[in-house]
This record gives C-alpha cells, structure tokens and sequence, in this order.
C-alpha cells in the first residue's frame, strides 16, 4: 500500500449528492438494477465505489457506452444495430447505423432569453449573446453556407479569437454535416497555410485582429496571405473587431458578419449523418515535426462531451464555465461543452499574462464564475509573483478551478487551497488533442489529494505499463489505453492507409494505444502524470521525469523556471532568474545539493546555464525535445516548427547560452 499524501478536500453531502454522475450512478443501480453505490457522506468511501463503477465502464465497454446513449437521451434519426463493430485499435468504429447531429444536441437545454455566451476582452470588455441569438445565428450561417454551396463532408476553416461568433461559426458547419478546422488568429500565416492546404476548404471565418498584452494586433495582413496562398479557399467572411469596416485585399468573394448572420426568417435544421462521420480536425501541436491532423466523429465527440465533461467537470445548467483557451488548442472545444448542459460558456480573447496575471482572476470576480479552467504554468506564475487571488478578488462563486496543459505539483494544489479558496474542488485533469478530451482527472464525488488526479476517467482504460508491457500499480510506467473508446480518432487527415496513426499510436505495444506520457496509478485509483515519457533523463540506467526536475529546482526561491535536457548521458539545466538573484558558484552549489538530496546523486546537472526565458509551445509546455535535438546538431528549423513556439526568440536565446558548453556537452 502507497503512503497517502494530504488530503485537501472532501466534497460536502450535498456536492456529493447533487453530483452529475452521483445521478447516473443512482440510475445504473434503480433502472438497470446494478450493484453500484455512492456514500454521500464519506467521499473515502466512495473511492471503492467510483473504482467498481469504473471497472464496470472498462470491462464491459459496449454496456457503458450504450447507457451513454440511453442515459443522456441522445437523440438519432435511426437506430443503432450494433454498439461497437469489434474490439480493435485502431478500426473500431461505433453504433453502427445511427445517424444523428452533434449541433442539435448543443440547443436541447437552451434557456431563451438567458445568456448562452459570454466574451471577454484583456481590457475589461465585455459581449454577450443569449441562446436566441446563438440559435438565430447559427440557422442564418448555415442557410448561408447551403447558399455558398458548401454540403455534407466539405471544409469550414476559422482563422479566429475566441469570439461568439467562432461558436456559432461551428455549430453551423456541424449542423449541414460539414467539417471545421478552426486555428486561432494567434498562429502565424506560414502555419495556417500549411494547415488548410492540407484540408482544402472552401469558406473560411476570420477576424481582423485583437489586443494582446496590451498591444493592438491587426491581422488584415496575415489574412490576405492565408486567403490567397490557399487556392480552395472561394469565400471570406470577415467578423469585424477592430475597425468598421476592414479589408482584405483579394480576388475571392468577401462577405462580412451582418450579410450571413441576420436571417430573421432562419431556422435551426439540422442535417442527420453517421455516428462516426467527421466532426472536426484538430491538429497536434507539431513541434517536433508536421502536426498531426485529427480527426473525431460526431457521436464519438457527441457521447464524451456528455460523459467526460457531464460527469468529470460536473457541468450543470446553473454553471458559468471558462476554460482558457484559443481556437488553436482543444480546450477551445472542450469549452463548447458548457453548451450541452446548458450552461453559459465564458471565452477570453487576450494574454492571461495581462495585468500580472491578474485578468482571468478578474473576470471570475466580475462573471461569478462557477468553473475556472487554467493551466498549471499559468497557476506557477501566480505562484512565483506572489499573488493570492482569493484575498485581491471575491471568487465566493467559483466551485471548481481546473488544470491542465502540464502537471500540477503538489505545492501548487496546496496553493491552490491557501492562496485562492480553501473549499474549492481543484480538478487536475490529463488528456489530449488525441482524443479531445481526459483520459485522468477529476470526480466531484472524491476526495482530492495532493499532487494527485483524481480518478481514471470512465470508459478510458488507463494502465500504466512497465517496459514488458505489463500493467502496474504505484509504480511509474507508459500511460496506454488499452480498450477502444468512441472519441479516439477516426484517421489522421490524409493518411489514408493508417500508416502514421499506427505508427504515431500503436507501434510501441501493439493494438495498445501509446500515448507518450510517463503516469503512476496509485492503489486508491489516482494517478500522477510524470511528463513526456520522451524526454525523460536516463542516468546509470535509471529514468527520470523531467517533472521531479523542475518540482525541485522550480521550489527554490531564487528561481522562476527551468528546462532540464538529458545528452550524452549528461544533465544539462537551464535556469530562469528571480529578480536580484544571481547565478553564481553558491547558486549552483545550493541547486546541486537540493537535487542530490531529493533526487539522488545520479541527477546532479553537469550544466547549469542561465537564460531569459524558456521556450515554450502555444499550449504552454516546454521545449525539452526540440532544444535536445538542437544539442545534437539538428537545424533549428527542422528540430521545431516556430510557428507553433509561443516564444521563438527563446529558442536563439537558449542556443546562444549554451554555445560556450556545447564542445564539453557532446563529448563522450
């Protein structure tokens, strides 16, 4: 048995049975007549509990997936003949015979006249529309798409900010069954280029620009490039939000907003297809070579927004749900899920770095948020400014504050608990574009403890195997999924003979989904994500996770961030500085006894440099296996695409520091 770290919080008998999935279990057990159970007073017991459901949801896949369905009312226009085709990754294909449309189900629990989304601004600014006008908009655009001659199976791409208008720009596009690409205005042209000449659509959805951190972003220019260096592309619809009335410089037909958008006499239609027909693609972040273009069904998509985000983020119809995110990120359509609920969805168009990072905090203050998403670099900066959101801002509405993007240290859950609310549900979650969506996190009936993901979500088998490919407990291993499950990709756009998704997924353990990440799953359930499985250090044959580097180093005062990179069997660490702290022989020699101590002598770094900043993707992870590959020799350019780098300077900048080490680095 592990030793169990603190526990910081236990839900209360009412969270517990006011619980989204306390009702399914509730339903499992009078209307299928199981042998489940939920304590609504001893969340410890409901460990065993949640543990016996989630085998259940494991063992016996095409029962759970079919409660899915039936729990959460889906609605189809025909029946399914068949759950699942057969037990196989990949192929599996799900609820053979069905057709249904994913956009349908985000109306089902509208509340006319209320607010259905939400949008701010880095400077305060604040747009809202209500469930009417997303209704009256999405029918209008998908009148105008039909116009357009867009049908079943054609390409919508958004170049966009989170705005209102890229909600119901999507739910358009689903609605005729046609298939969105959307990428955040954030990314460069280059990149988009690449991206939609692979996808070839035919209409594309932007905006004129954005103020980020202050500064005033115009994107007419990288507009202009995009539209006429992606041949497919025949209609522009531009969303003003900088000017009036902005231009494009091109021969394609341009529409604005007002022309597509403001068809009184529309209707919501809906266009019924197969369960596994494409929804969206989504694509990888891409740093380490040409980003994978993903791409999921819409009842595969359809089923885990209801299980996954109706069950692990508790959304309910009273929520006011954010998640930071742009379009680029997958987090962005995770964030739509509030919709299915019938919950008001929150964006945020913008730096979360503005004002100190003060300005999501601000917005939970000024929307009484319920459900604050954020990642755990973004909670570390907090933590290294010094700021204690819950004495600066009133966040008595916030009822859950997520994380994601990296793991989450246990000093930053305990932050959590003493700097912003001592009774909030933290939800730690681990997932990917993969499969856009959780495979570990929260469960609102559990108790969280530090450092550690709740549960393994349901129907996510989730196995931690050693390098037999055997499944172990409290013991660190590759993260797999070792059974089916509807939301993982249908194919990799272009791939048509599944080369590189078997390749990419399923060549290190054969029909065994391998997702890339160290994780240790505890006796109880829980799990801790131990960071990239390939970047983690290896020293006289033992493995490190990069993730108990940067807990130790990223512990002491004097230092902000860190990147820690393992060649030629030596540790190179590079360290970000805290104001008036200086790198110097009694710095290093601190840094080196902290990590023999806590890490043992095997990972004492050989190099300590210094650096400005450390370079990082637009999902905030750091550049360990790019910078390695730079180490060893690999151009820049072909080590990492810089369009996907948040901060590409750094790169140069890393590179440049290293320059006076690099002979000693790579010697034998």
């Amino acid at each position: 048995m592990a030793k169990e770290p603190e526990i910081l919080w236990l839900p209360s008998d009412e969270e517990i049975e006011n619980a989204n999935i306390t009702k399914y279990i509730e339903w499992l057990r009078d209307v299928k007549k199981m042998d489940f159970d939920v304590s609504y007073s001893d969340p410890v017991a409901n460990v065993k509990h949640y543990n016996k459901v989630w085998r259940w949801s494991v063992t016996e896949i095409e029962d759970f997936w079919a409660s899915i369905w039936q729990y959460f009312k889906v609605k189809s226009y025909s029946p399914y003949t068949r759950v699942l085709s057969e037990r196989v990754m990949p192929g599996a294909r799900w609820f053979l015979g069905a057709t249904l449309n994913f956009a349908e189900h985000a109306f089902r629990h509208s509340r006319p006249g209320e607010e259905a989304i939400v949008c701010w601004t880095e400077d305060g600014g604040r747009r809202a529309i209500t469930w009417d006008e997303l209704a009256n908009n999405t029918a209008s655009l998908a009148y105008t798409l039909r116009d357009l001659g867009i049908k079943k199976g054609d390409r919508v791409a958004a170049y966009m900010t989170a705005v209102p208008e890229s909600a119901a720009a999507f739910l358009a596009t689903a609605s005729i069954g046609g298939i969105w690409v959307g990428l955040g205005s954030e990314l460069a042209p280059r990149t988009v280029i690449d991206r939609f000449n692979q996808l070839e659509p035919k209409i594309i959805f932007v905006v004129d620009g954005y103020y980020y951190n202050g500064k005033e972003l115009d994107k007419e220019g990288d507009i202009e490039k995009i539209v006429n260096n992606v041949s497919s592309i025949e209609t522009v619809v531009m969303i003003p939000t900088l000017k009036e009335s902005p231009e494009v410089r091109t021969d394609k037909k341009v529409m604005y907003w007002d022309e597509v958008a403001g068809r009184r006499e529309a209707k919501l239609e809906f266009e019924p297809v197969d369960f596994n027909h494409p929804l969206w693609v989504l694509f990888t972040s891409g740093t380490t070579g040409i980003p994978k273009p993903v791409v999921h069904s819409q009842g595969g998509m359809l089923l885990e927004m209801y299980k996954g985000m109706g069950f692990h983020l508790d959304i309910k119809p009273t929520d006011r749900y954010h998640w930071y995110s742009t379009l680029t990120w997958m987090m962005w359509n995770a964030n739509l899920a509030g919709l299915f609920a019938g919950a008001t969805v929150v964006f945020f168009v913008g730096s979360p770095l503005y004002e100190f990072l003060m300005v999501l905090w601000r917005m939970a203050e000024k929307e009484r948020l319920t459900i604050l998403g954020l990642s755990a670099p973004f909670i570390y900066g907090c933590m290294k400014i010094g700021l204690e959101p819950g004495a600066q801002f009133n966040l008595e509405s916030v009822r859950q504050i997520g994380s994601t993007a990296a793991p989450l240290s246990p000093d930053g859950y305990r932050w959590i608990y003493s700097k912003v609310k001592e009774d909030v549900w933290l939800n730690s979650a681990s997932g990917g574009t993969d499969v856009c969506s959780g495979f570990v996190g929260g469960c609102p009936i559990l108790p969280v403890w530090a450092g550690e993901m709740q549960c393994r979500w349901l129907g996510a088998k989730v196995e931690s195997f050693n390098l037999e490919g055997k499944p172990v407990i409290n013991e660190v291993g590759e993260l797999v999924i070792t059974e089916p499950m509807p939301n993982m990709p249908l194919y990799l756009w272009g791939d048509t003979d599944n080369r590189r998704y078997i390749e990419d997924y399923f060549s290190m353990f054969p029909g065994v989904w391998w997702h890339g990440d160290w994780i240790l799953i505890t006796d109880r359930g829980t799990s801790i994500i131990m960071g990239r499985s390939d970047s983690t250090i290896k020293r006289k044959g033992i493995r490190m996770g990069t993730l108990d580097i940067y807990k130790v180093v990223e512990g002491l005062d004097e230092i902000v961030n860190s990147l820690a990179i393992g060649v030629k069997d030596k540790i190179v660490l590079y360290v970000v500085l805290g104001p008036g702290a200086k790198l110097d022989e009694e710095l290093k020699k601190k840094i080196r006894d902290k990590m023999k101590s806590e890490l043992g002598p095997y990972f004492i770094p050989d190099f300590i440099i210094r650096v400005d900043e450390i370079p990082m993707t637009l999902n905030f992870k750091k550049l360990e296996v790019p910078i390695k590959k730079i180490l060893l020799g690999w151009d820049i350019e072909k080590a990492v695409n810089l369009d996907n780098v948040m901060n590409p300077d750094a790169i140069y900048k890393v590179v440049d520091a290293t320059k006076p080490y690099l002979n000693q680095i790579l010697e034998e």
